[in-house]
C-alpha cells in the first residue's frame, strides 16, 4: 500500500468485478487532501447513491436472511424494475426480465448479461442461466438498469453483476441445513479465511464452498437435485497486483412439469398434462468453468486488469412432443443433447488524470467471447419388437455444430466538471457472429447451415448534478441492441433451407432521468425512463415441429420505479419498491391480427413490495413482506391474462453468539394466506399452455452453525 499526497486532485475508484466497469464519480476537492491508493480496485461494487443510474445493490446477507438459499428469486423482489419468478421448474431455470426485456423467453434468461466474478454467465448469442449461482457465498448483487446497462454488450434490459465474498480473518468454518415442504432440503458447507491482511506480496485469501438442493417439487413431475460448488482463491503477488483464480460447477438433474391451460389450473394447479408424463419430460445440466483474473496498478494513475475464463456445458433434455409429430422428415426429435465449449478475455486500462484542471478517468479494454456448440436431436421414443416404448433417446433427427463469437472494443470516461456536476460517456462496439453447419442432411430435410454477423454502435452518456451531498439527481441516455439467439436463427418461415438471414437484431432507445436521496440511514431513489425498440424479435409460427421467428416492427415501454430501504430505530428496516411499467407493441406483431396497441406480453403493468425487518446483530429477529403483481397478458392477442395476487410471507428466528460460535436457527412461512395464483407464464405457448402454478401456504425452516479459528 502506498500513502499518497496529491493536490488538488481526485482519486476514481472502478469496481474490479464488472467486465466492463461503470466509474463512479470522481470525489470533488477543494483543498489538499491525503489518497490512499491500493494495488487493487475496490471491491465493495458500486455506490448506489452517486452511480448515475438506476442500480441497486443488495448485499449478500439479505439474500441469505432467513431464506433457504436455492434461487436469485428469494431475496430480489426489492429491486425495482426487475421481474423475477420462479417457476416451480428446476429443468427451465428462473424467469427474470428488467423493464419488460426478457420476459418472451420460454427457457433460461433472455434480454439481461449476467455475470458471476466478471465471468459472463451469459452466451455469445444472448442466451443466459443462472444455476451456477452460489447464493450461500455471495458478498453481493448489483442490478443495473437502463442506458448504461448497454455498454455491457448483447442485452437490451439490463446488468446482474454477482461477486462472491473475498476470504478474511479469522479463518471460518460454516455449515447450513435448510428444510422446507413439498419434500424440500438443502446441506451446505462453507471454508474462508486469510493469510495477512491482504496488502503484503504472498497474503492469501480464500473462499470455497459446496451444497446439496433435493426437491418433490410442488407439481407433479417436479422433482429435482442440484450440486453445487463454488472457489475463489486470492494471492497477492507483489505491491501493486494481485491474482484471483475462480471455480465453479454446478450439477442439475430435473424433471420438467411444463405449462398448463387456464382451465387445467383451475381445475387443479399441482397437476401435468398427460404427455408429460408418457415422455418423462426432464433435464440434465453438467456446467464446470474457471477463470483467472489479474489486476496491476502500473501508475499512480495507471491500473490494467486482465480476466481470462472457460468452461463447458452439457445439456440433455427430453420434451414431450408426440411421437407421430417427431416423424415427419424435418422435425428435429423430441430430445435435445447440447455440448458447449466457452471461453473469453477482457483486458482494460484505466487512467487518471486532469484536463484543463478537469479530473477525468478513462477506461478502455476489449472483450471477446467465443463458444462452439455441438447440438443433436434425437427422437424421445423407441421401438422394440413391434412396442415403441415412450421417453427413451432413439434415432437421430439433428447434427449440427454452432460457433458463435463477439469482439467487443469499449471506451468510457468520467469528467468532474465541476464540484456538483459530473459526466460519465461511453461507447461499445459490438460485433455478434454465428457460423452453423448441418451434418444431418435427408430427403425432406435439408441443409441449414449458414452464417450471419451482426456489428452495432452502443453510445450511453450521463449527466449528475449533486444538490446537496445526500442527493443527485441525473439525466442519461443510450443504445442496446439484442441479437436472435441461434436458436432462433436456425429456421426460415418459408420453410426453405438455411438461416433466417432475415432476422435482424433488436435495437432499443433509452431515456432516463432520476434522483437518489439519502435521508438518515436510508436511500430514496425514483427513475422514470422511456425505450423504443425496433425490430422486436416475436414467434412467427409453428409447423412441422419447427418454430420460426421475425421481427415485429416497434415497441415503447414506460415506467416509472421508485425504491427505499431505510434503517431506522437501530435495528428495524424497512424496504420498500413499485414499478410501472407500459410495455406495448406500436407495430402488429401478430400476423393476420393487429396487435399494436396491445400489451406485450409477459410482463406486469405494476408490481410492489414492502418488507419490514427487525433484525438485531443478535437474539431474536423477525421479518415481514408483501408482494403484489398485476395481470400479465400471456400471449400477443391479450385475450388470455393472469389473474393479478398479492402474497404475504412471515419469517423469524434466533441467534446466538458464543465465543468464537454463531448458531443461527430460523423459520418462515411463504404464501402465508394461502392465495391461488400463477407463478409465472410461458408467453405464446403453442398448446395454450401458458400458465406455471405457484404453491399455496408453505413451510421451512433451517439453521446455519459457524465457528471462527481465532
Amino acid at each position: 500500500m502506498k500513502i499518497i499526497s496529491l493536490r488538488k486532485m481526485t482519486l476514481v475508484m472502478l469496481p474490479a468485478m464488472l467486465p466492463l466497469p461503470l466509474p463512479l464519480p470522481l470525489l470533488a476537492a477543494d483543498n489538499d487532501v491525503t489518497l490512499v491508493v491500493t494495488a487493487a480496485p475496490s471491491e465493495q461494487g458500486l455506490n448506489e447513491l452517486d452511480t448515475p443510474a438506476a442500480l441497486s445493490v443488495v448485499s449478500g446477507d439479505d439474500m441469505r436472511q432467513a431464506a433457504p438459499r436455492v434461487n436469485l428469486s428469494e431475496n430480489l423482489s426489492s429491486v425495482p424494475g426487475l421481474q423475477l419468478q420462479n417457476r416451480q421448474n428446476y429443468a427451465q431455470d428462473l424467469q427474470i426480465s428488467m423493464r419488460g426485456f426478457g420476459s418472451r423467453s420460454t427457457y433460461g434468461v433472455r434480454g439481461l448479461r449476467i455475470y458471476v466474478d466478471g465471468i459472463p454467465a451469459t452466451m455469445p448469442d444472448g442466451q443466459s442461466q443462472t444455476s451456477n449461482i452460489d447464493i450461500g457465498s455471495v458478498d453481493h448483487v448489483e442490478v443495473l438498469r437502463g442506458p448504461f446497462s448497454a455498454l455491457y454488450g448483447n442485452a437490451s434490459g439490463g446488468v446482474i453483476n454477482v461477486t462472491t465474498q473475498q476470504g478474511q480473518q479469522p479463518a471460518t468454518l460454516e455449515a447450513g441445513s435448510w428444510y422446507g415442504s413439498y419434500g424440500s432440503w438443502r446441506n451446505s458447507v462453507k471454508a474462508s479465511g486469510a493469510t495477512g491482511d491482504g496488502t503484503h506480496a504472498g497474503d492469501v485469501n480464500y473462499t470455497v464452498s459446496a451444497s446439496r438442493f433435493t426437491t418433490h417439487g410442488y407439481r407433479d413431475h417436479s422433482s429435482a437435485q442440484k450440486n453445487l460448488g463454488n472457489a475463489r482463491l486470492g494471492v497477492r503477488i507483489d505491491d501493486v497486483s494481485t491474482l484471483t483464480l475462480l471455480f465453479n460447477s454446478v450439477h442439475i438433474d430435473a424433471q420438467d412439469p411444463g405449462g398448463l391451460t387456464p382451465a387445467q389450473w383451475r381445475d387443479n394447479p399441482r397437476q401435468v398434462v398427460n404427455n408429460v408424463s408418457l415422455y418423462n419430460t426432464r433435464k440434465t445440466v453438467d456446467q464446470t468453468q474457471g477463470g483467472l483474473r489479474y489486476q496491476r496498478q502500473m501508475s499512480e494513475n495507471d491500473d490494467l486488469s486482465v480476466m481470462l475464463y472457460a468452461g463447458m456445458r452439457e445439456t440433455t433434455q427430453f420434451q414431450s412432443i408426440p411421437a407421430t409429430v417427431q416423424l415427419k422428415p424435418s422435425h428435429p426429435g423430441g430430445v435435445i443433447a447440447l455440448t458447449r465449449h466457452y471461453q473469453g478475455a477482457d483486458t482494460r486500462w484505466t487512467h487518471r488524470d486532469t484536463l484543463l484542471s478537469i479530473p477525468v478517468a478513462l477506461t478502455g479494454g476489449l472483450d471477446y467471447e467465443t463458444m462452439s456448440e455441438r447440438r443433436k436431436g434425437y427422437e424421445n421414443f423407441i421401438v422394440s419388437d413391434g412396442v415403441t416404448q415412450l421417453g427413451e433417446q432413439g434415432n437421430l433427427r439433428r447434427n449440427e455444430r454452432n460457433l458463435m463469437w463477439t469482439l467487443d472494443p469499449y471506451l468510457q470516461t468520467a469528467w468532474q466538471l465541476t464540484d456538483k456536476l459530473s459526466l460519465d460517456a461511453g461507447v461499445r462496439f459490438s460485433t455478434v457472429n454465428f457460423d452453423s453447419n448441418d451434418f444431418y442432411i435427408r430427403p425432406g430435410n435439408g441443409d441449414d447451415s449458414g452464417n450471419a454477423r451482426y456489428h452495432k454502435w452502443l453510445p450511453a452518456a450521463a449527466l449528475k448534478y449533486a444538490v446537496d451531498p445526500g442527493w443527485n439527481v441525473w439525466i442519461s441516455a443510450g443504445r442496446g441492441f439484442e441479437t436472435p439467439t441461434i436458436n432462433e436463427l436456425s429456421y426460415r418461415s418459408d420453410n426453405a433451407t438455411g438461416l433466417n438471414l432475415g432476422l435482424k437484431p433488436a435495437t432499443s432507445d433509452t431515456l432516463e432521468a432520476g434522483a437518489k436521496k439519502r435521508i438518515g440511514n436510508g436511500l430514496l431513489s425514483a427513475a422514470l425512463f422511456q425505450t423504443d425498440t425496433r425490430d422486436e424479435i416475436v414467434a412467427d409460427a409453428s409447423s412441422g415441429g419447427r418454430t420460426t421467428y421475425k421481427n415485429a416492427g416497434q415497441t415503447r415501454r414506460r415506467g416509472l420505479e421508485l425504491g427505499l430501504d431505510q434503517q431506522f430505530a437501530w435495528d428495524w428496516r424497512l424496504k420498500m419498491a413499485y414499478t410501472l411499467l407500459d410495455a406495448r407493441y406500436r407495430s402488429n406483431a401478430c400476423g393476420s391480427d393487429s396487435c399494436d396497441g396491445n400489451r406485450i406480453p409477459g410482463i406486469a403493468r405494476n408490481m410492489a413490495y414492502a418488507g419490514l425487518g427487525y433484525l438485531p446483530e443478535e437474539g431474536f429477529y423477525a421479518g415481514s413482506e408483501v408482494r403484489y403483481l398485476s395481470q400479465i397478458a400471456a400471449e400477443d392477442q391479450n385475450s388470455v391474462n393472469t389473474p393479478s395476487y398479492t402474497v404475504a410471507a412471515l419469517n423469524s428466528g434466533y441467534k446466538w453468539k458464543l465465543d468464537a460460535w454463531t448458531l443461527d436457527l430460523f423459520g418462515r412461512v411463504d404464501n402465508l394466506f394461502d392465495r391461488h395464483y400463477v407463478g409465472s407464464v410461458i408467453v405464446n405457448e403453442s398448446n395454450g399452455r401458458y400458465f406455471e402454478s405457484a404453491p399455496g401456504r408453505n413451510y421451512s425452516a433451517g439453521f446455519t452453525v459457524s465457528y471462527a479459528f481465532n
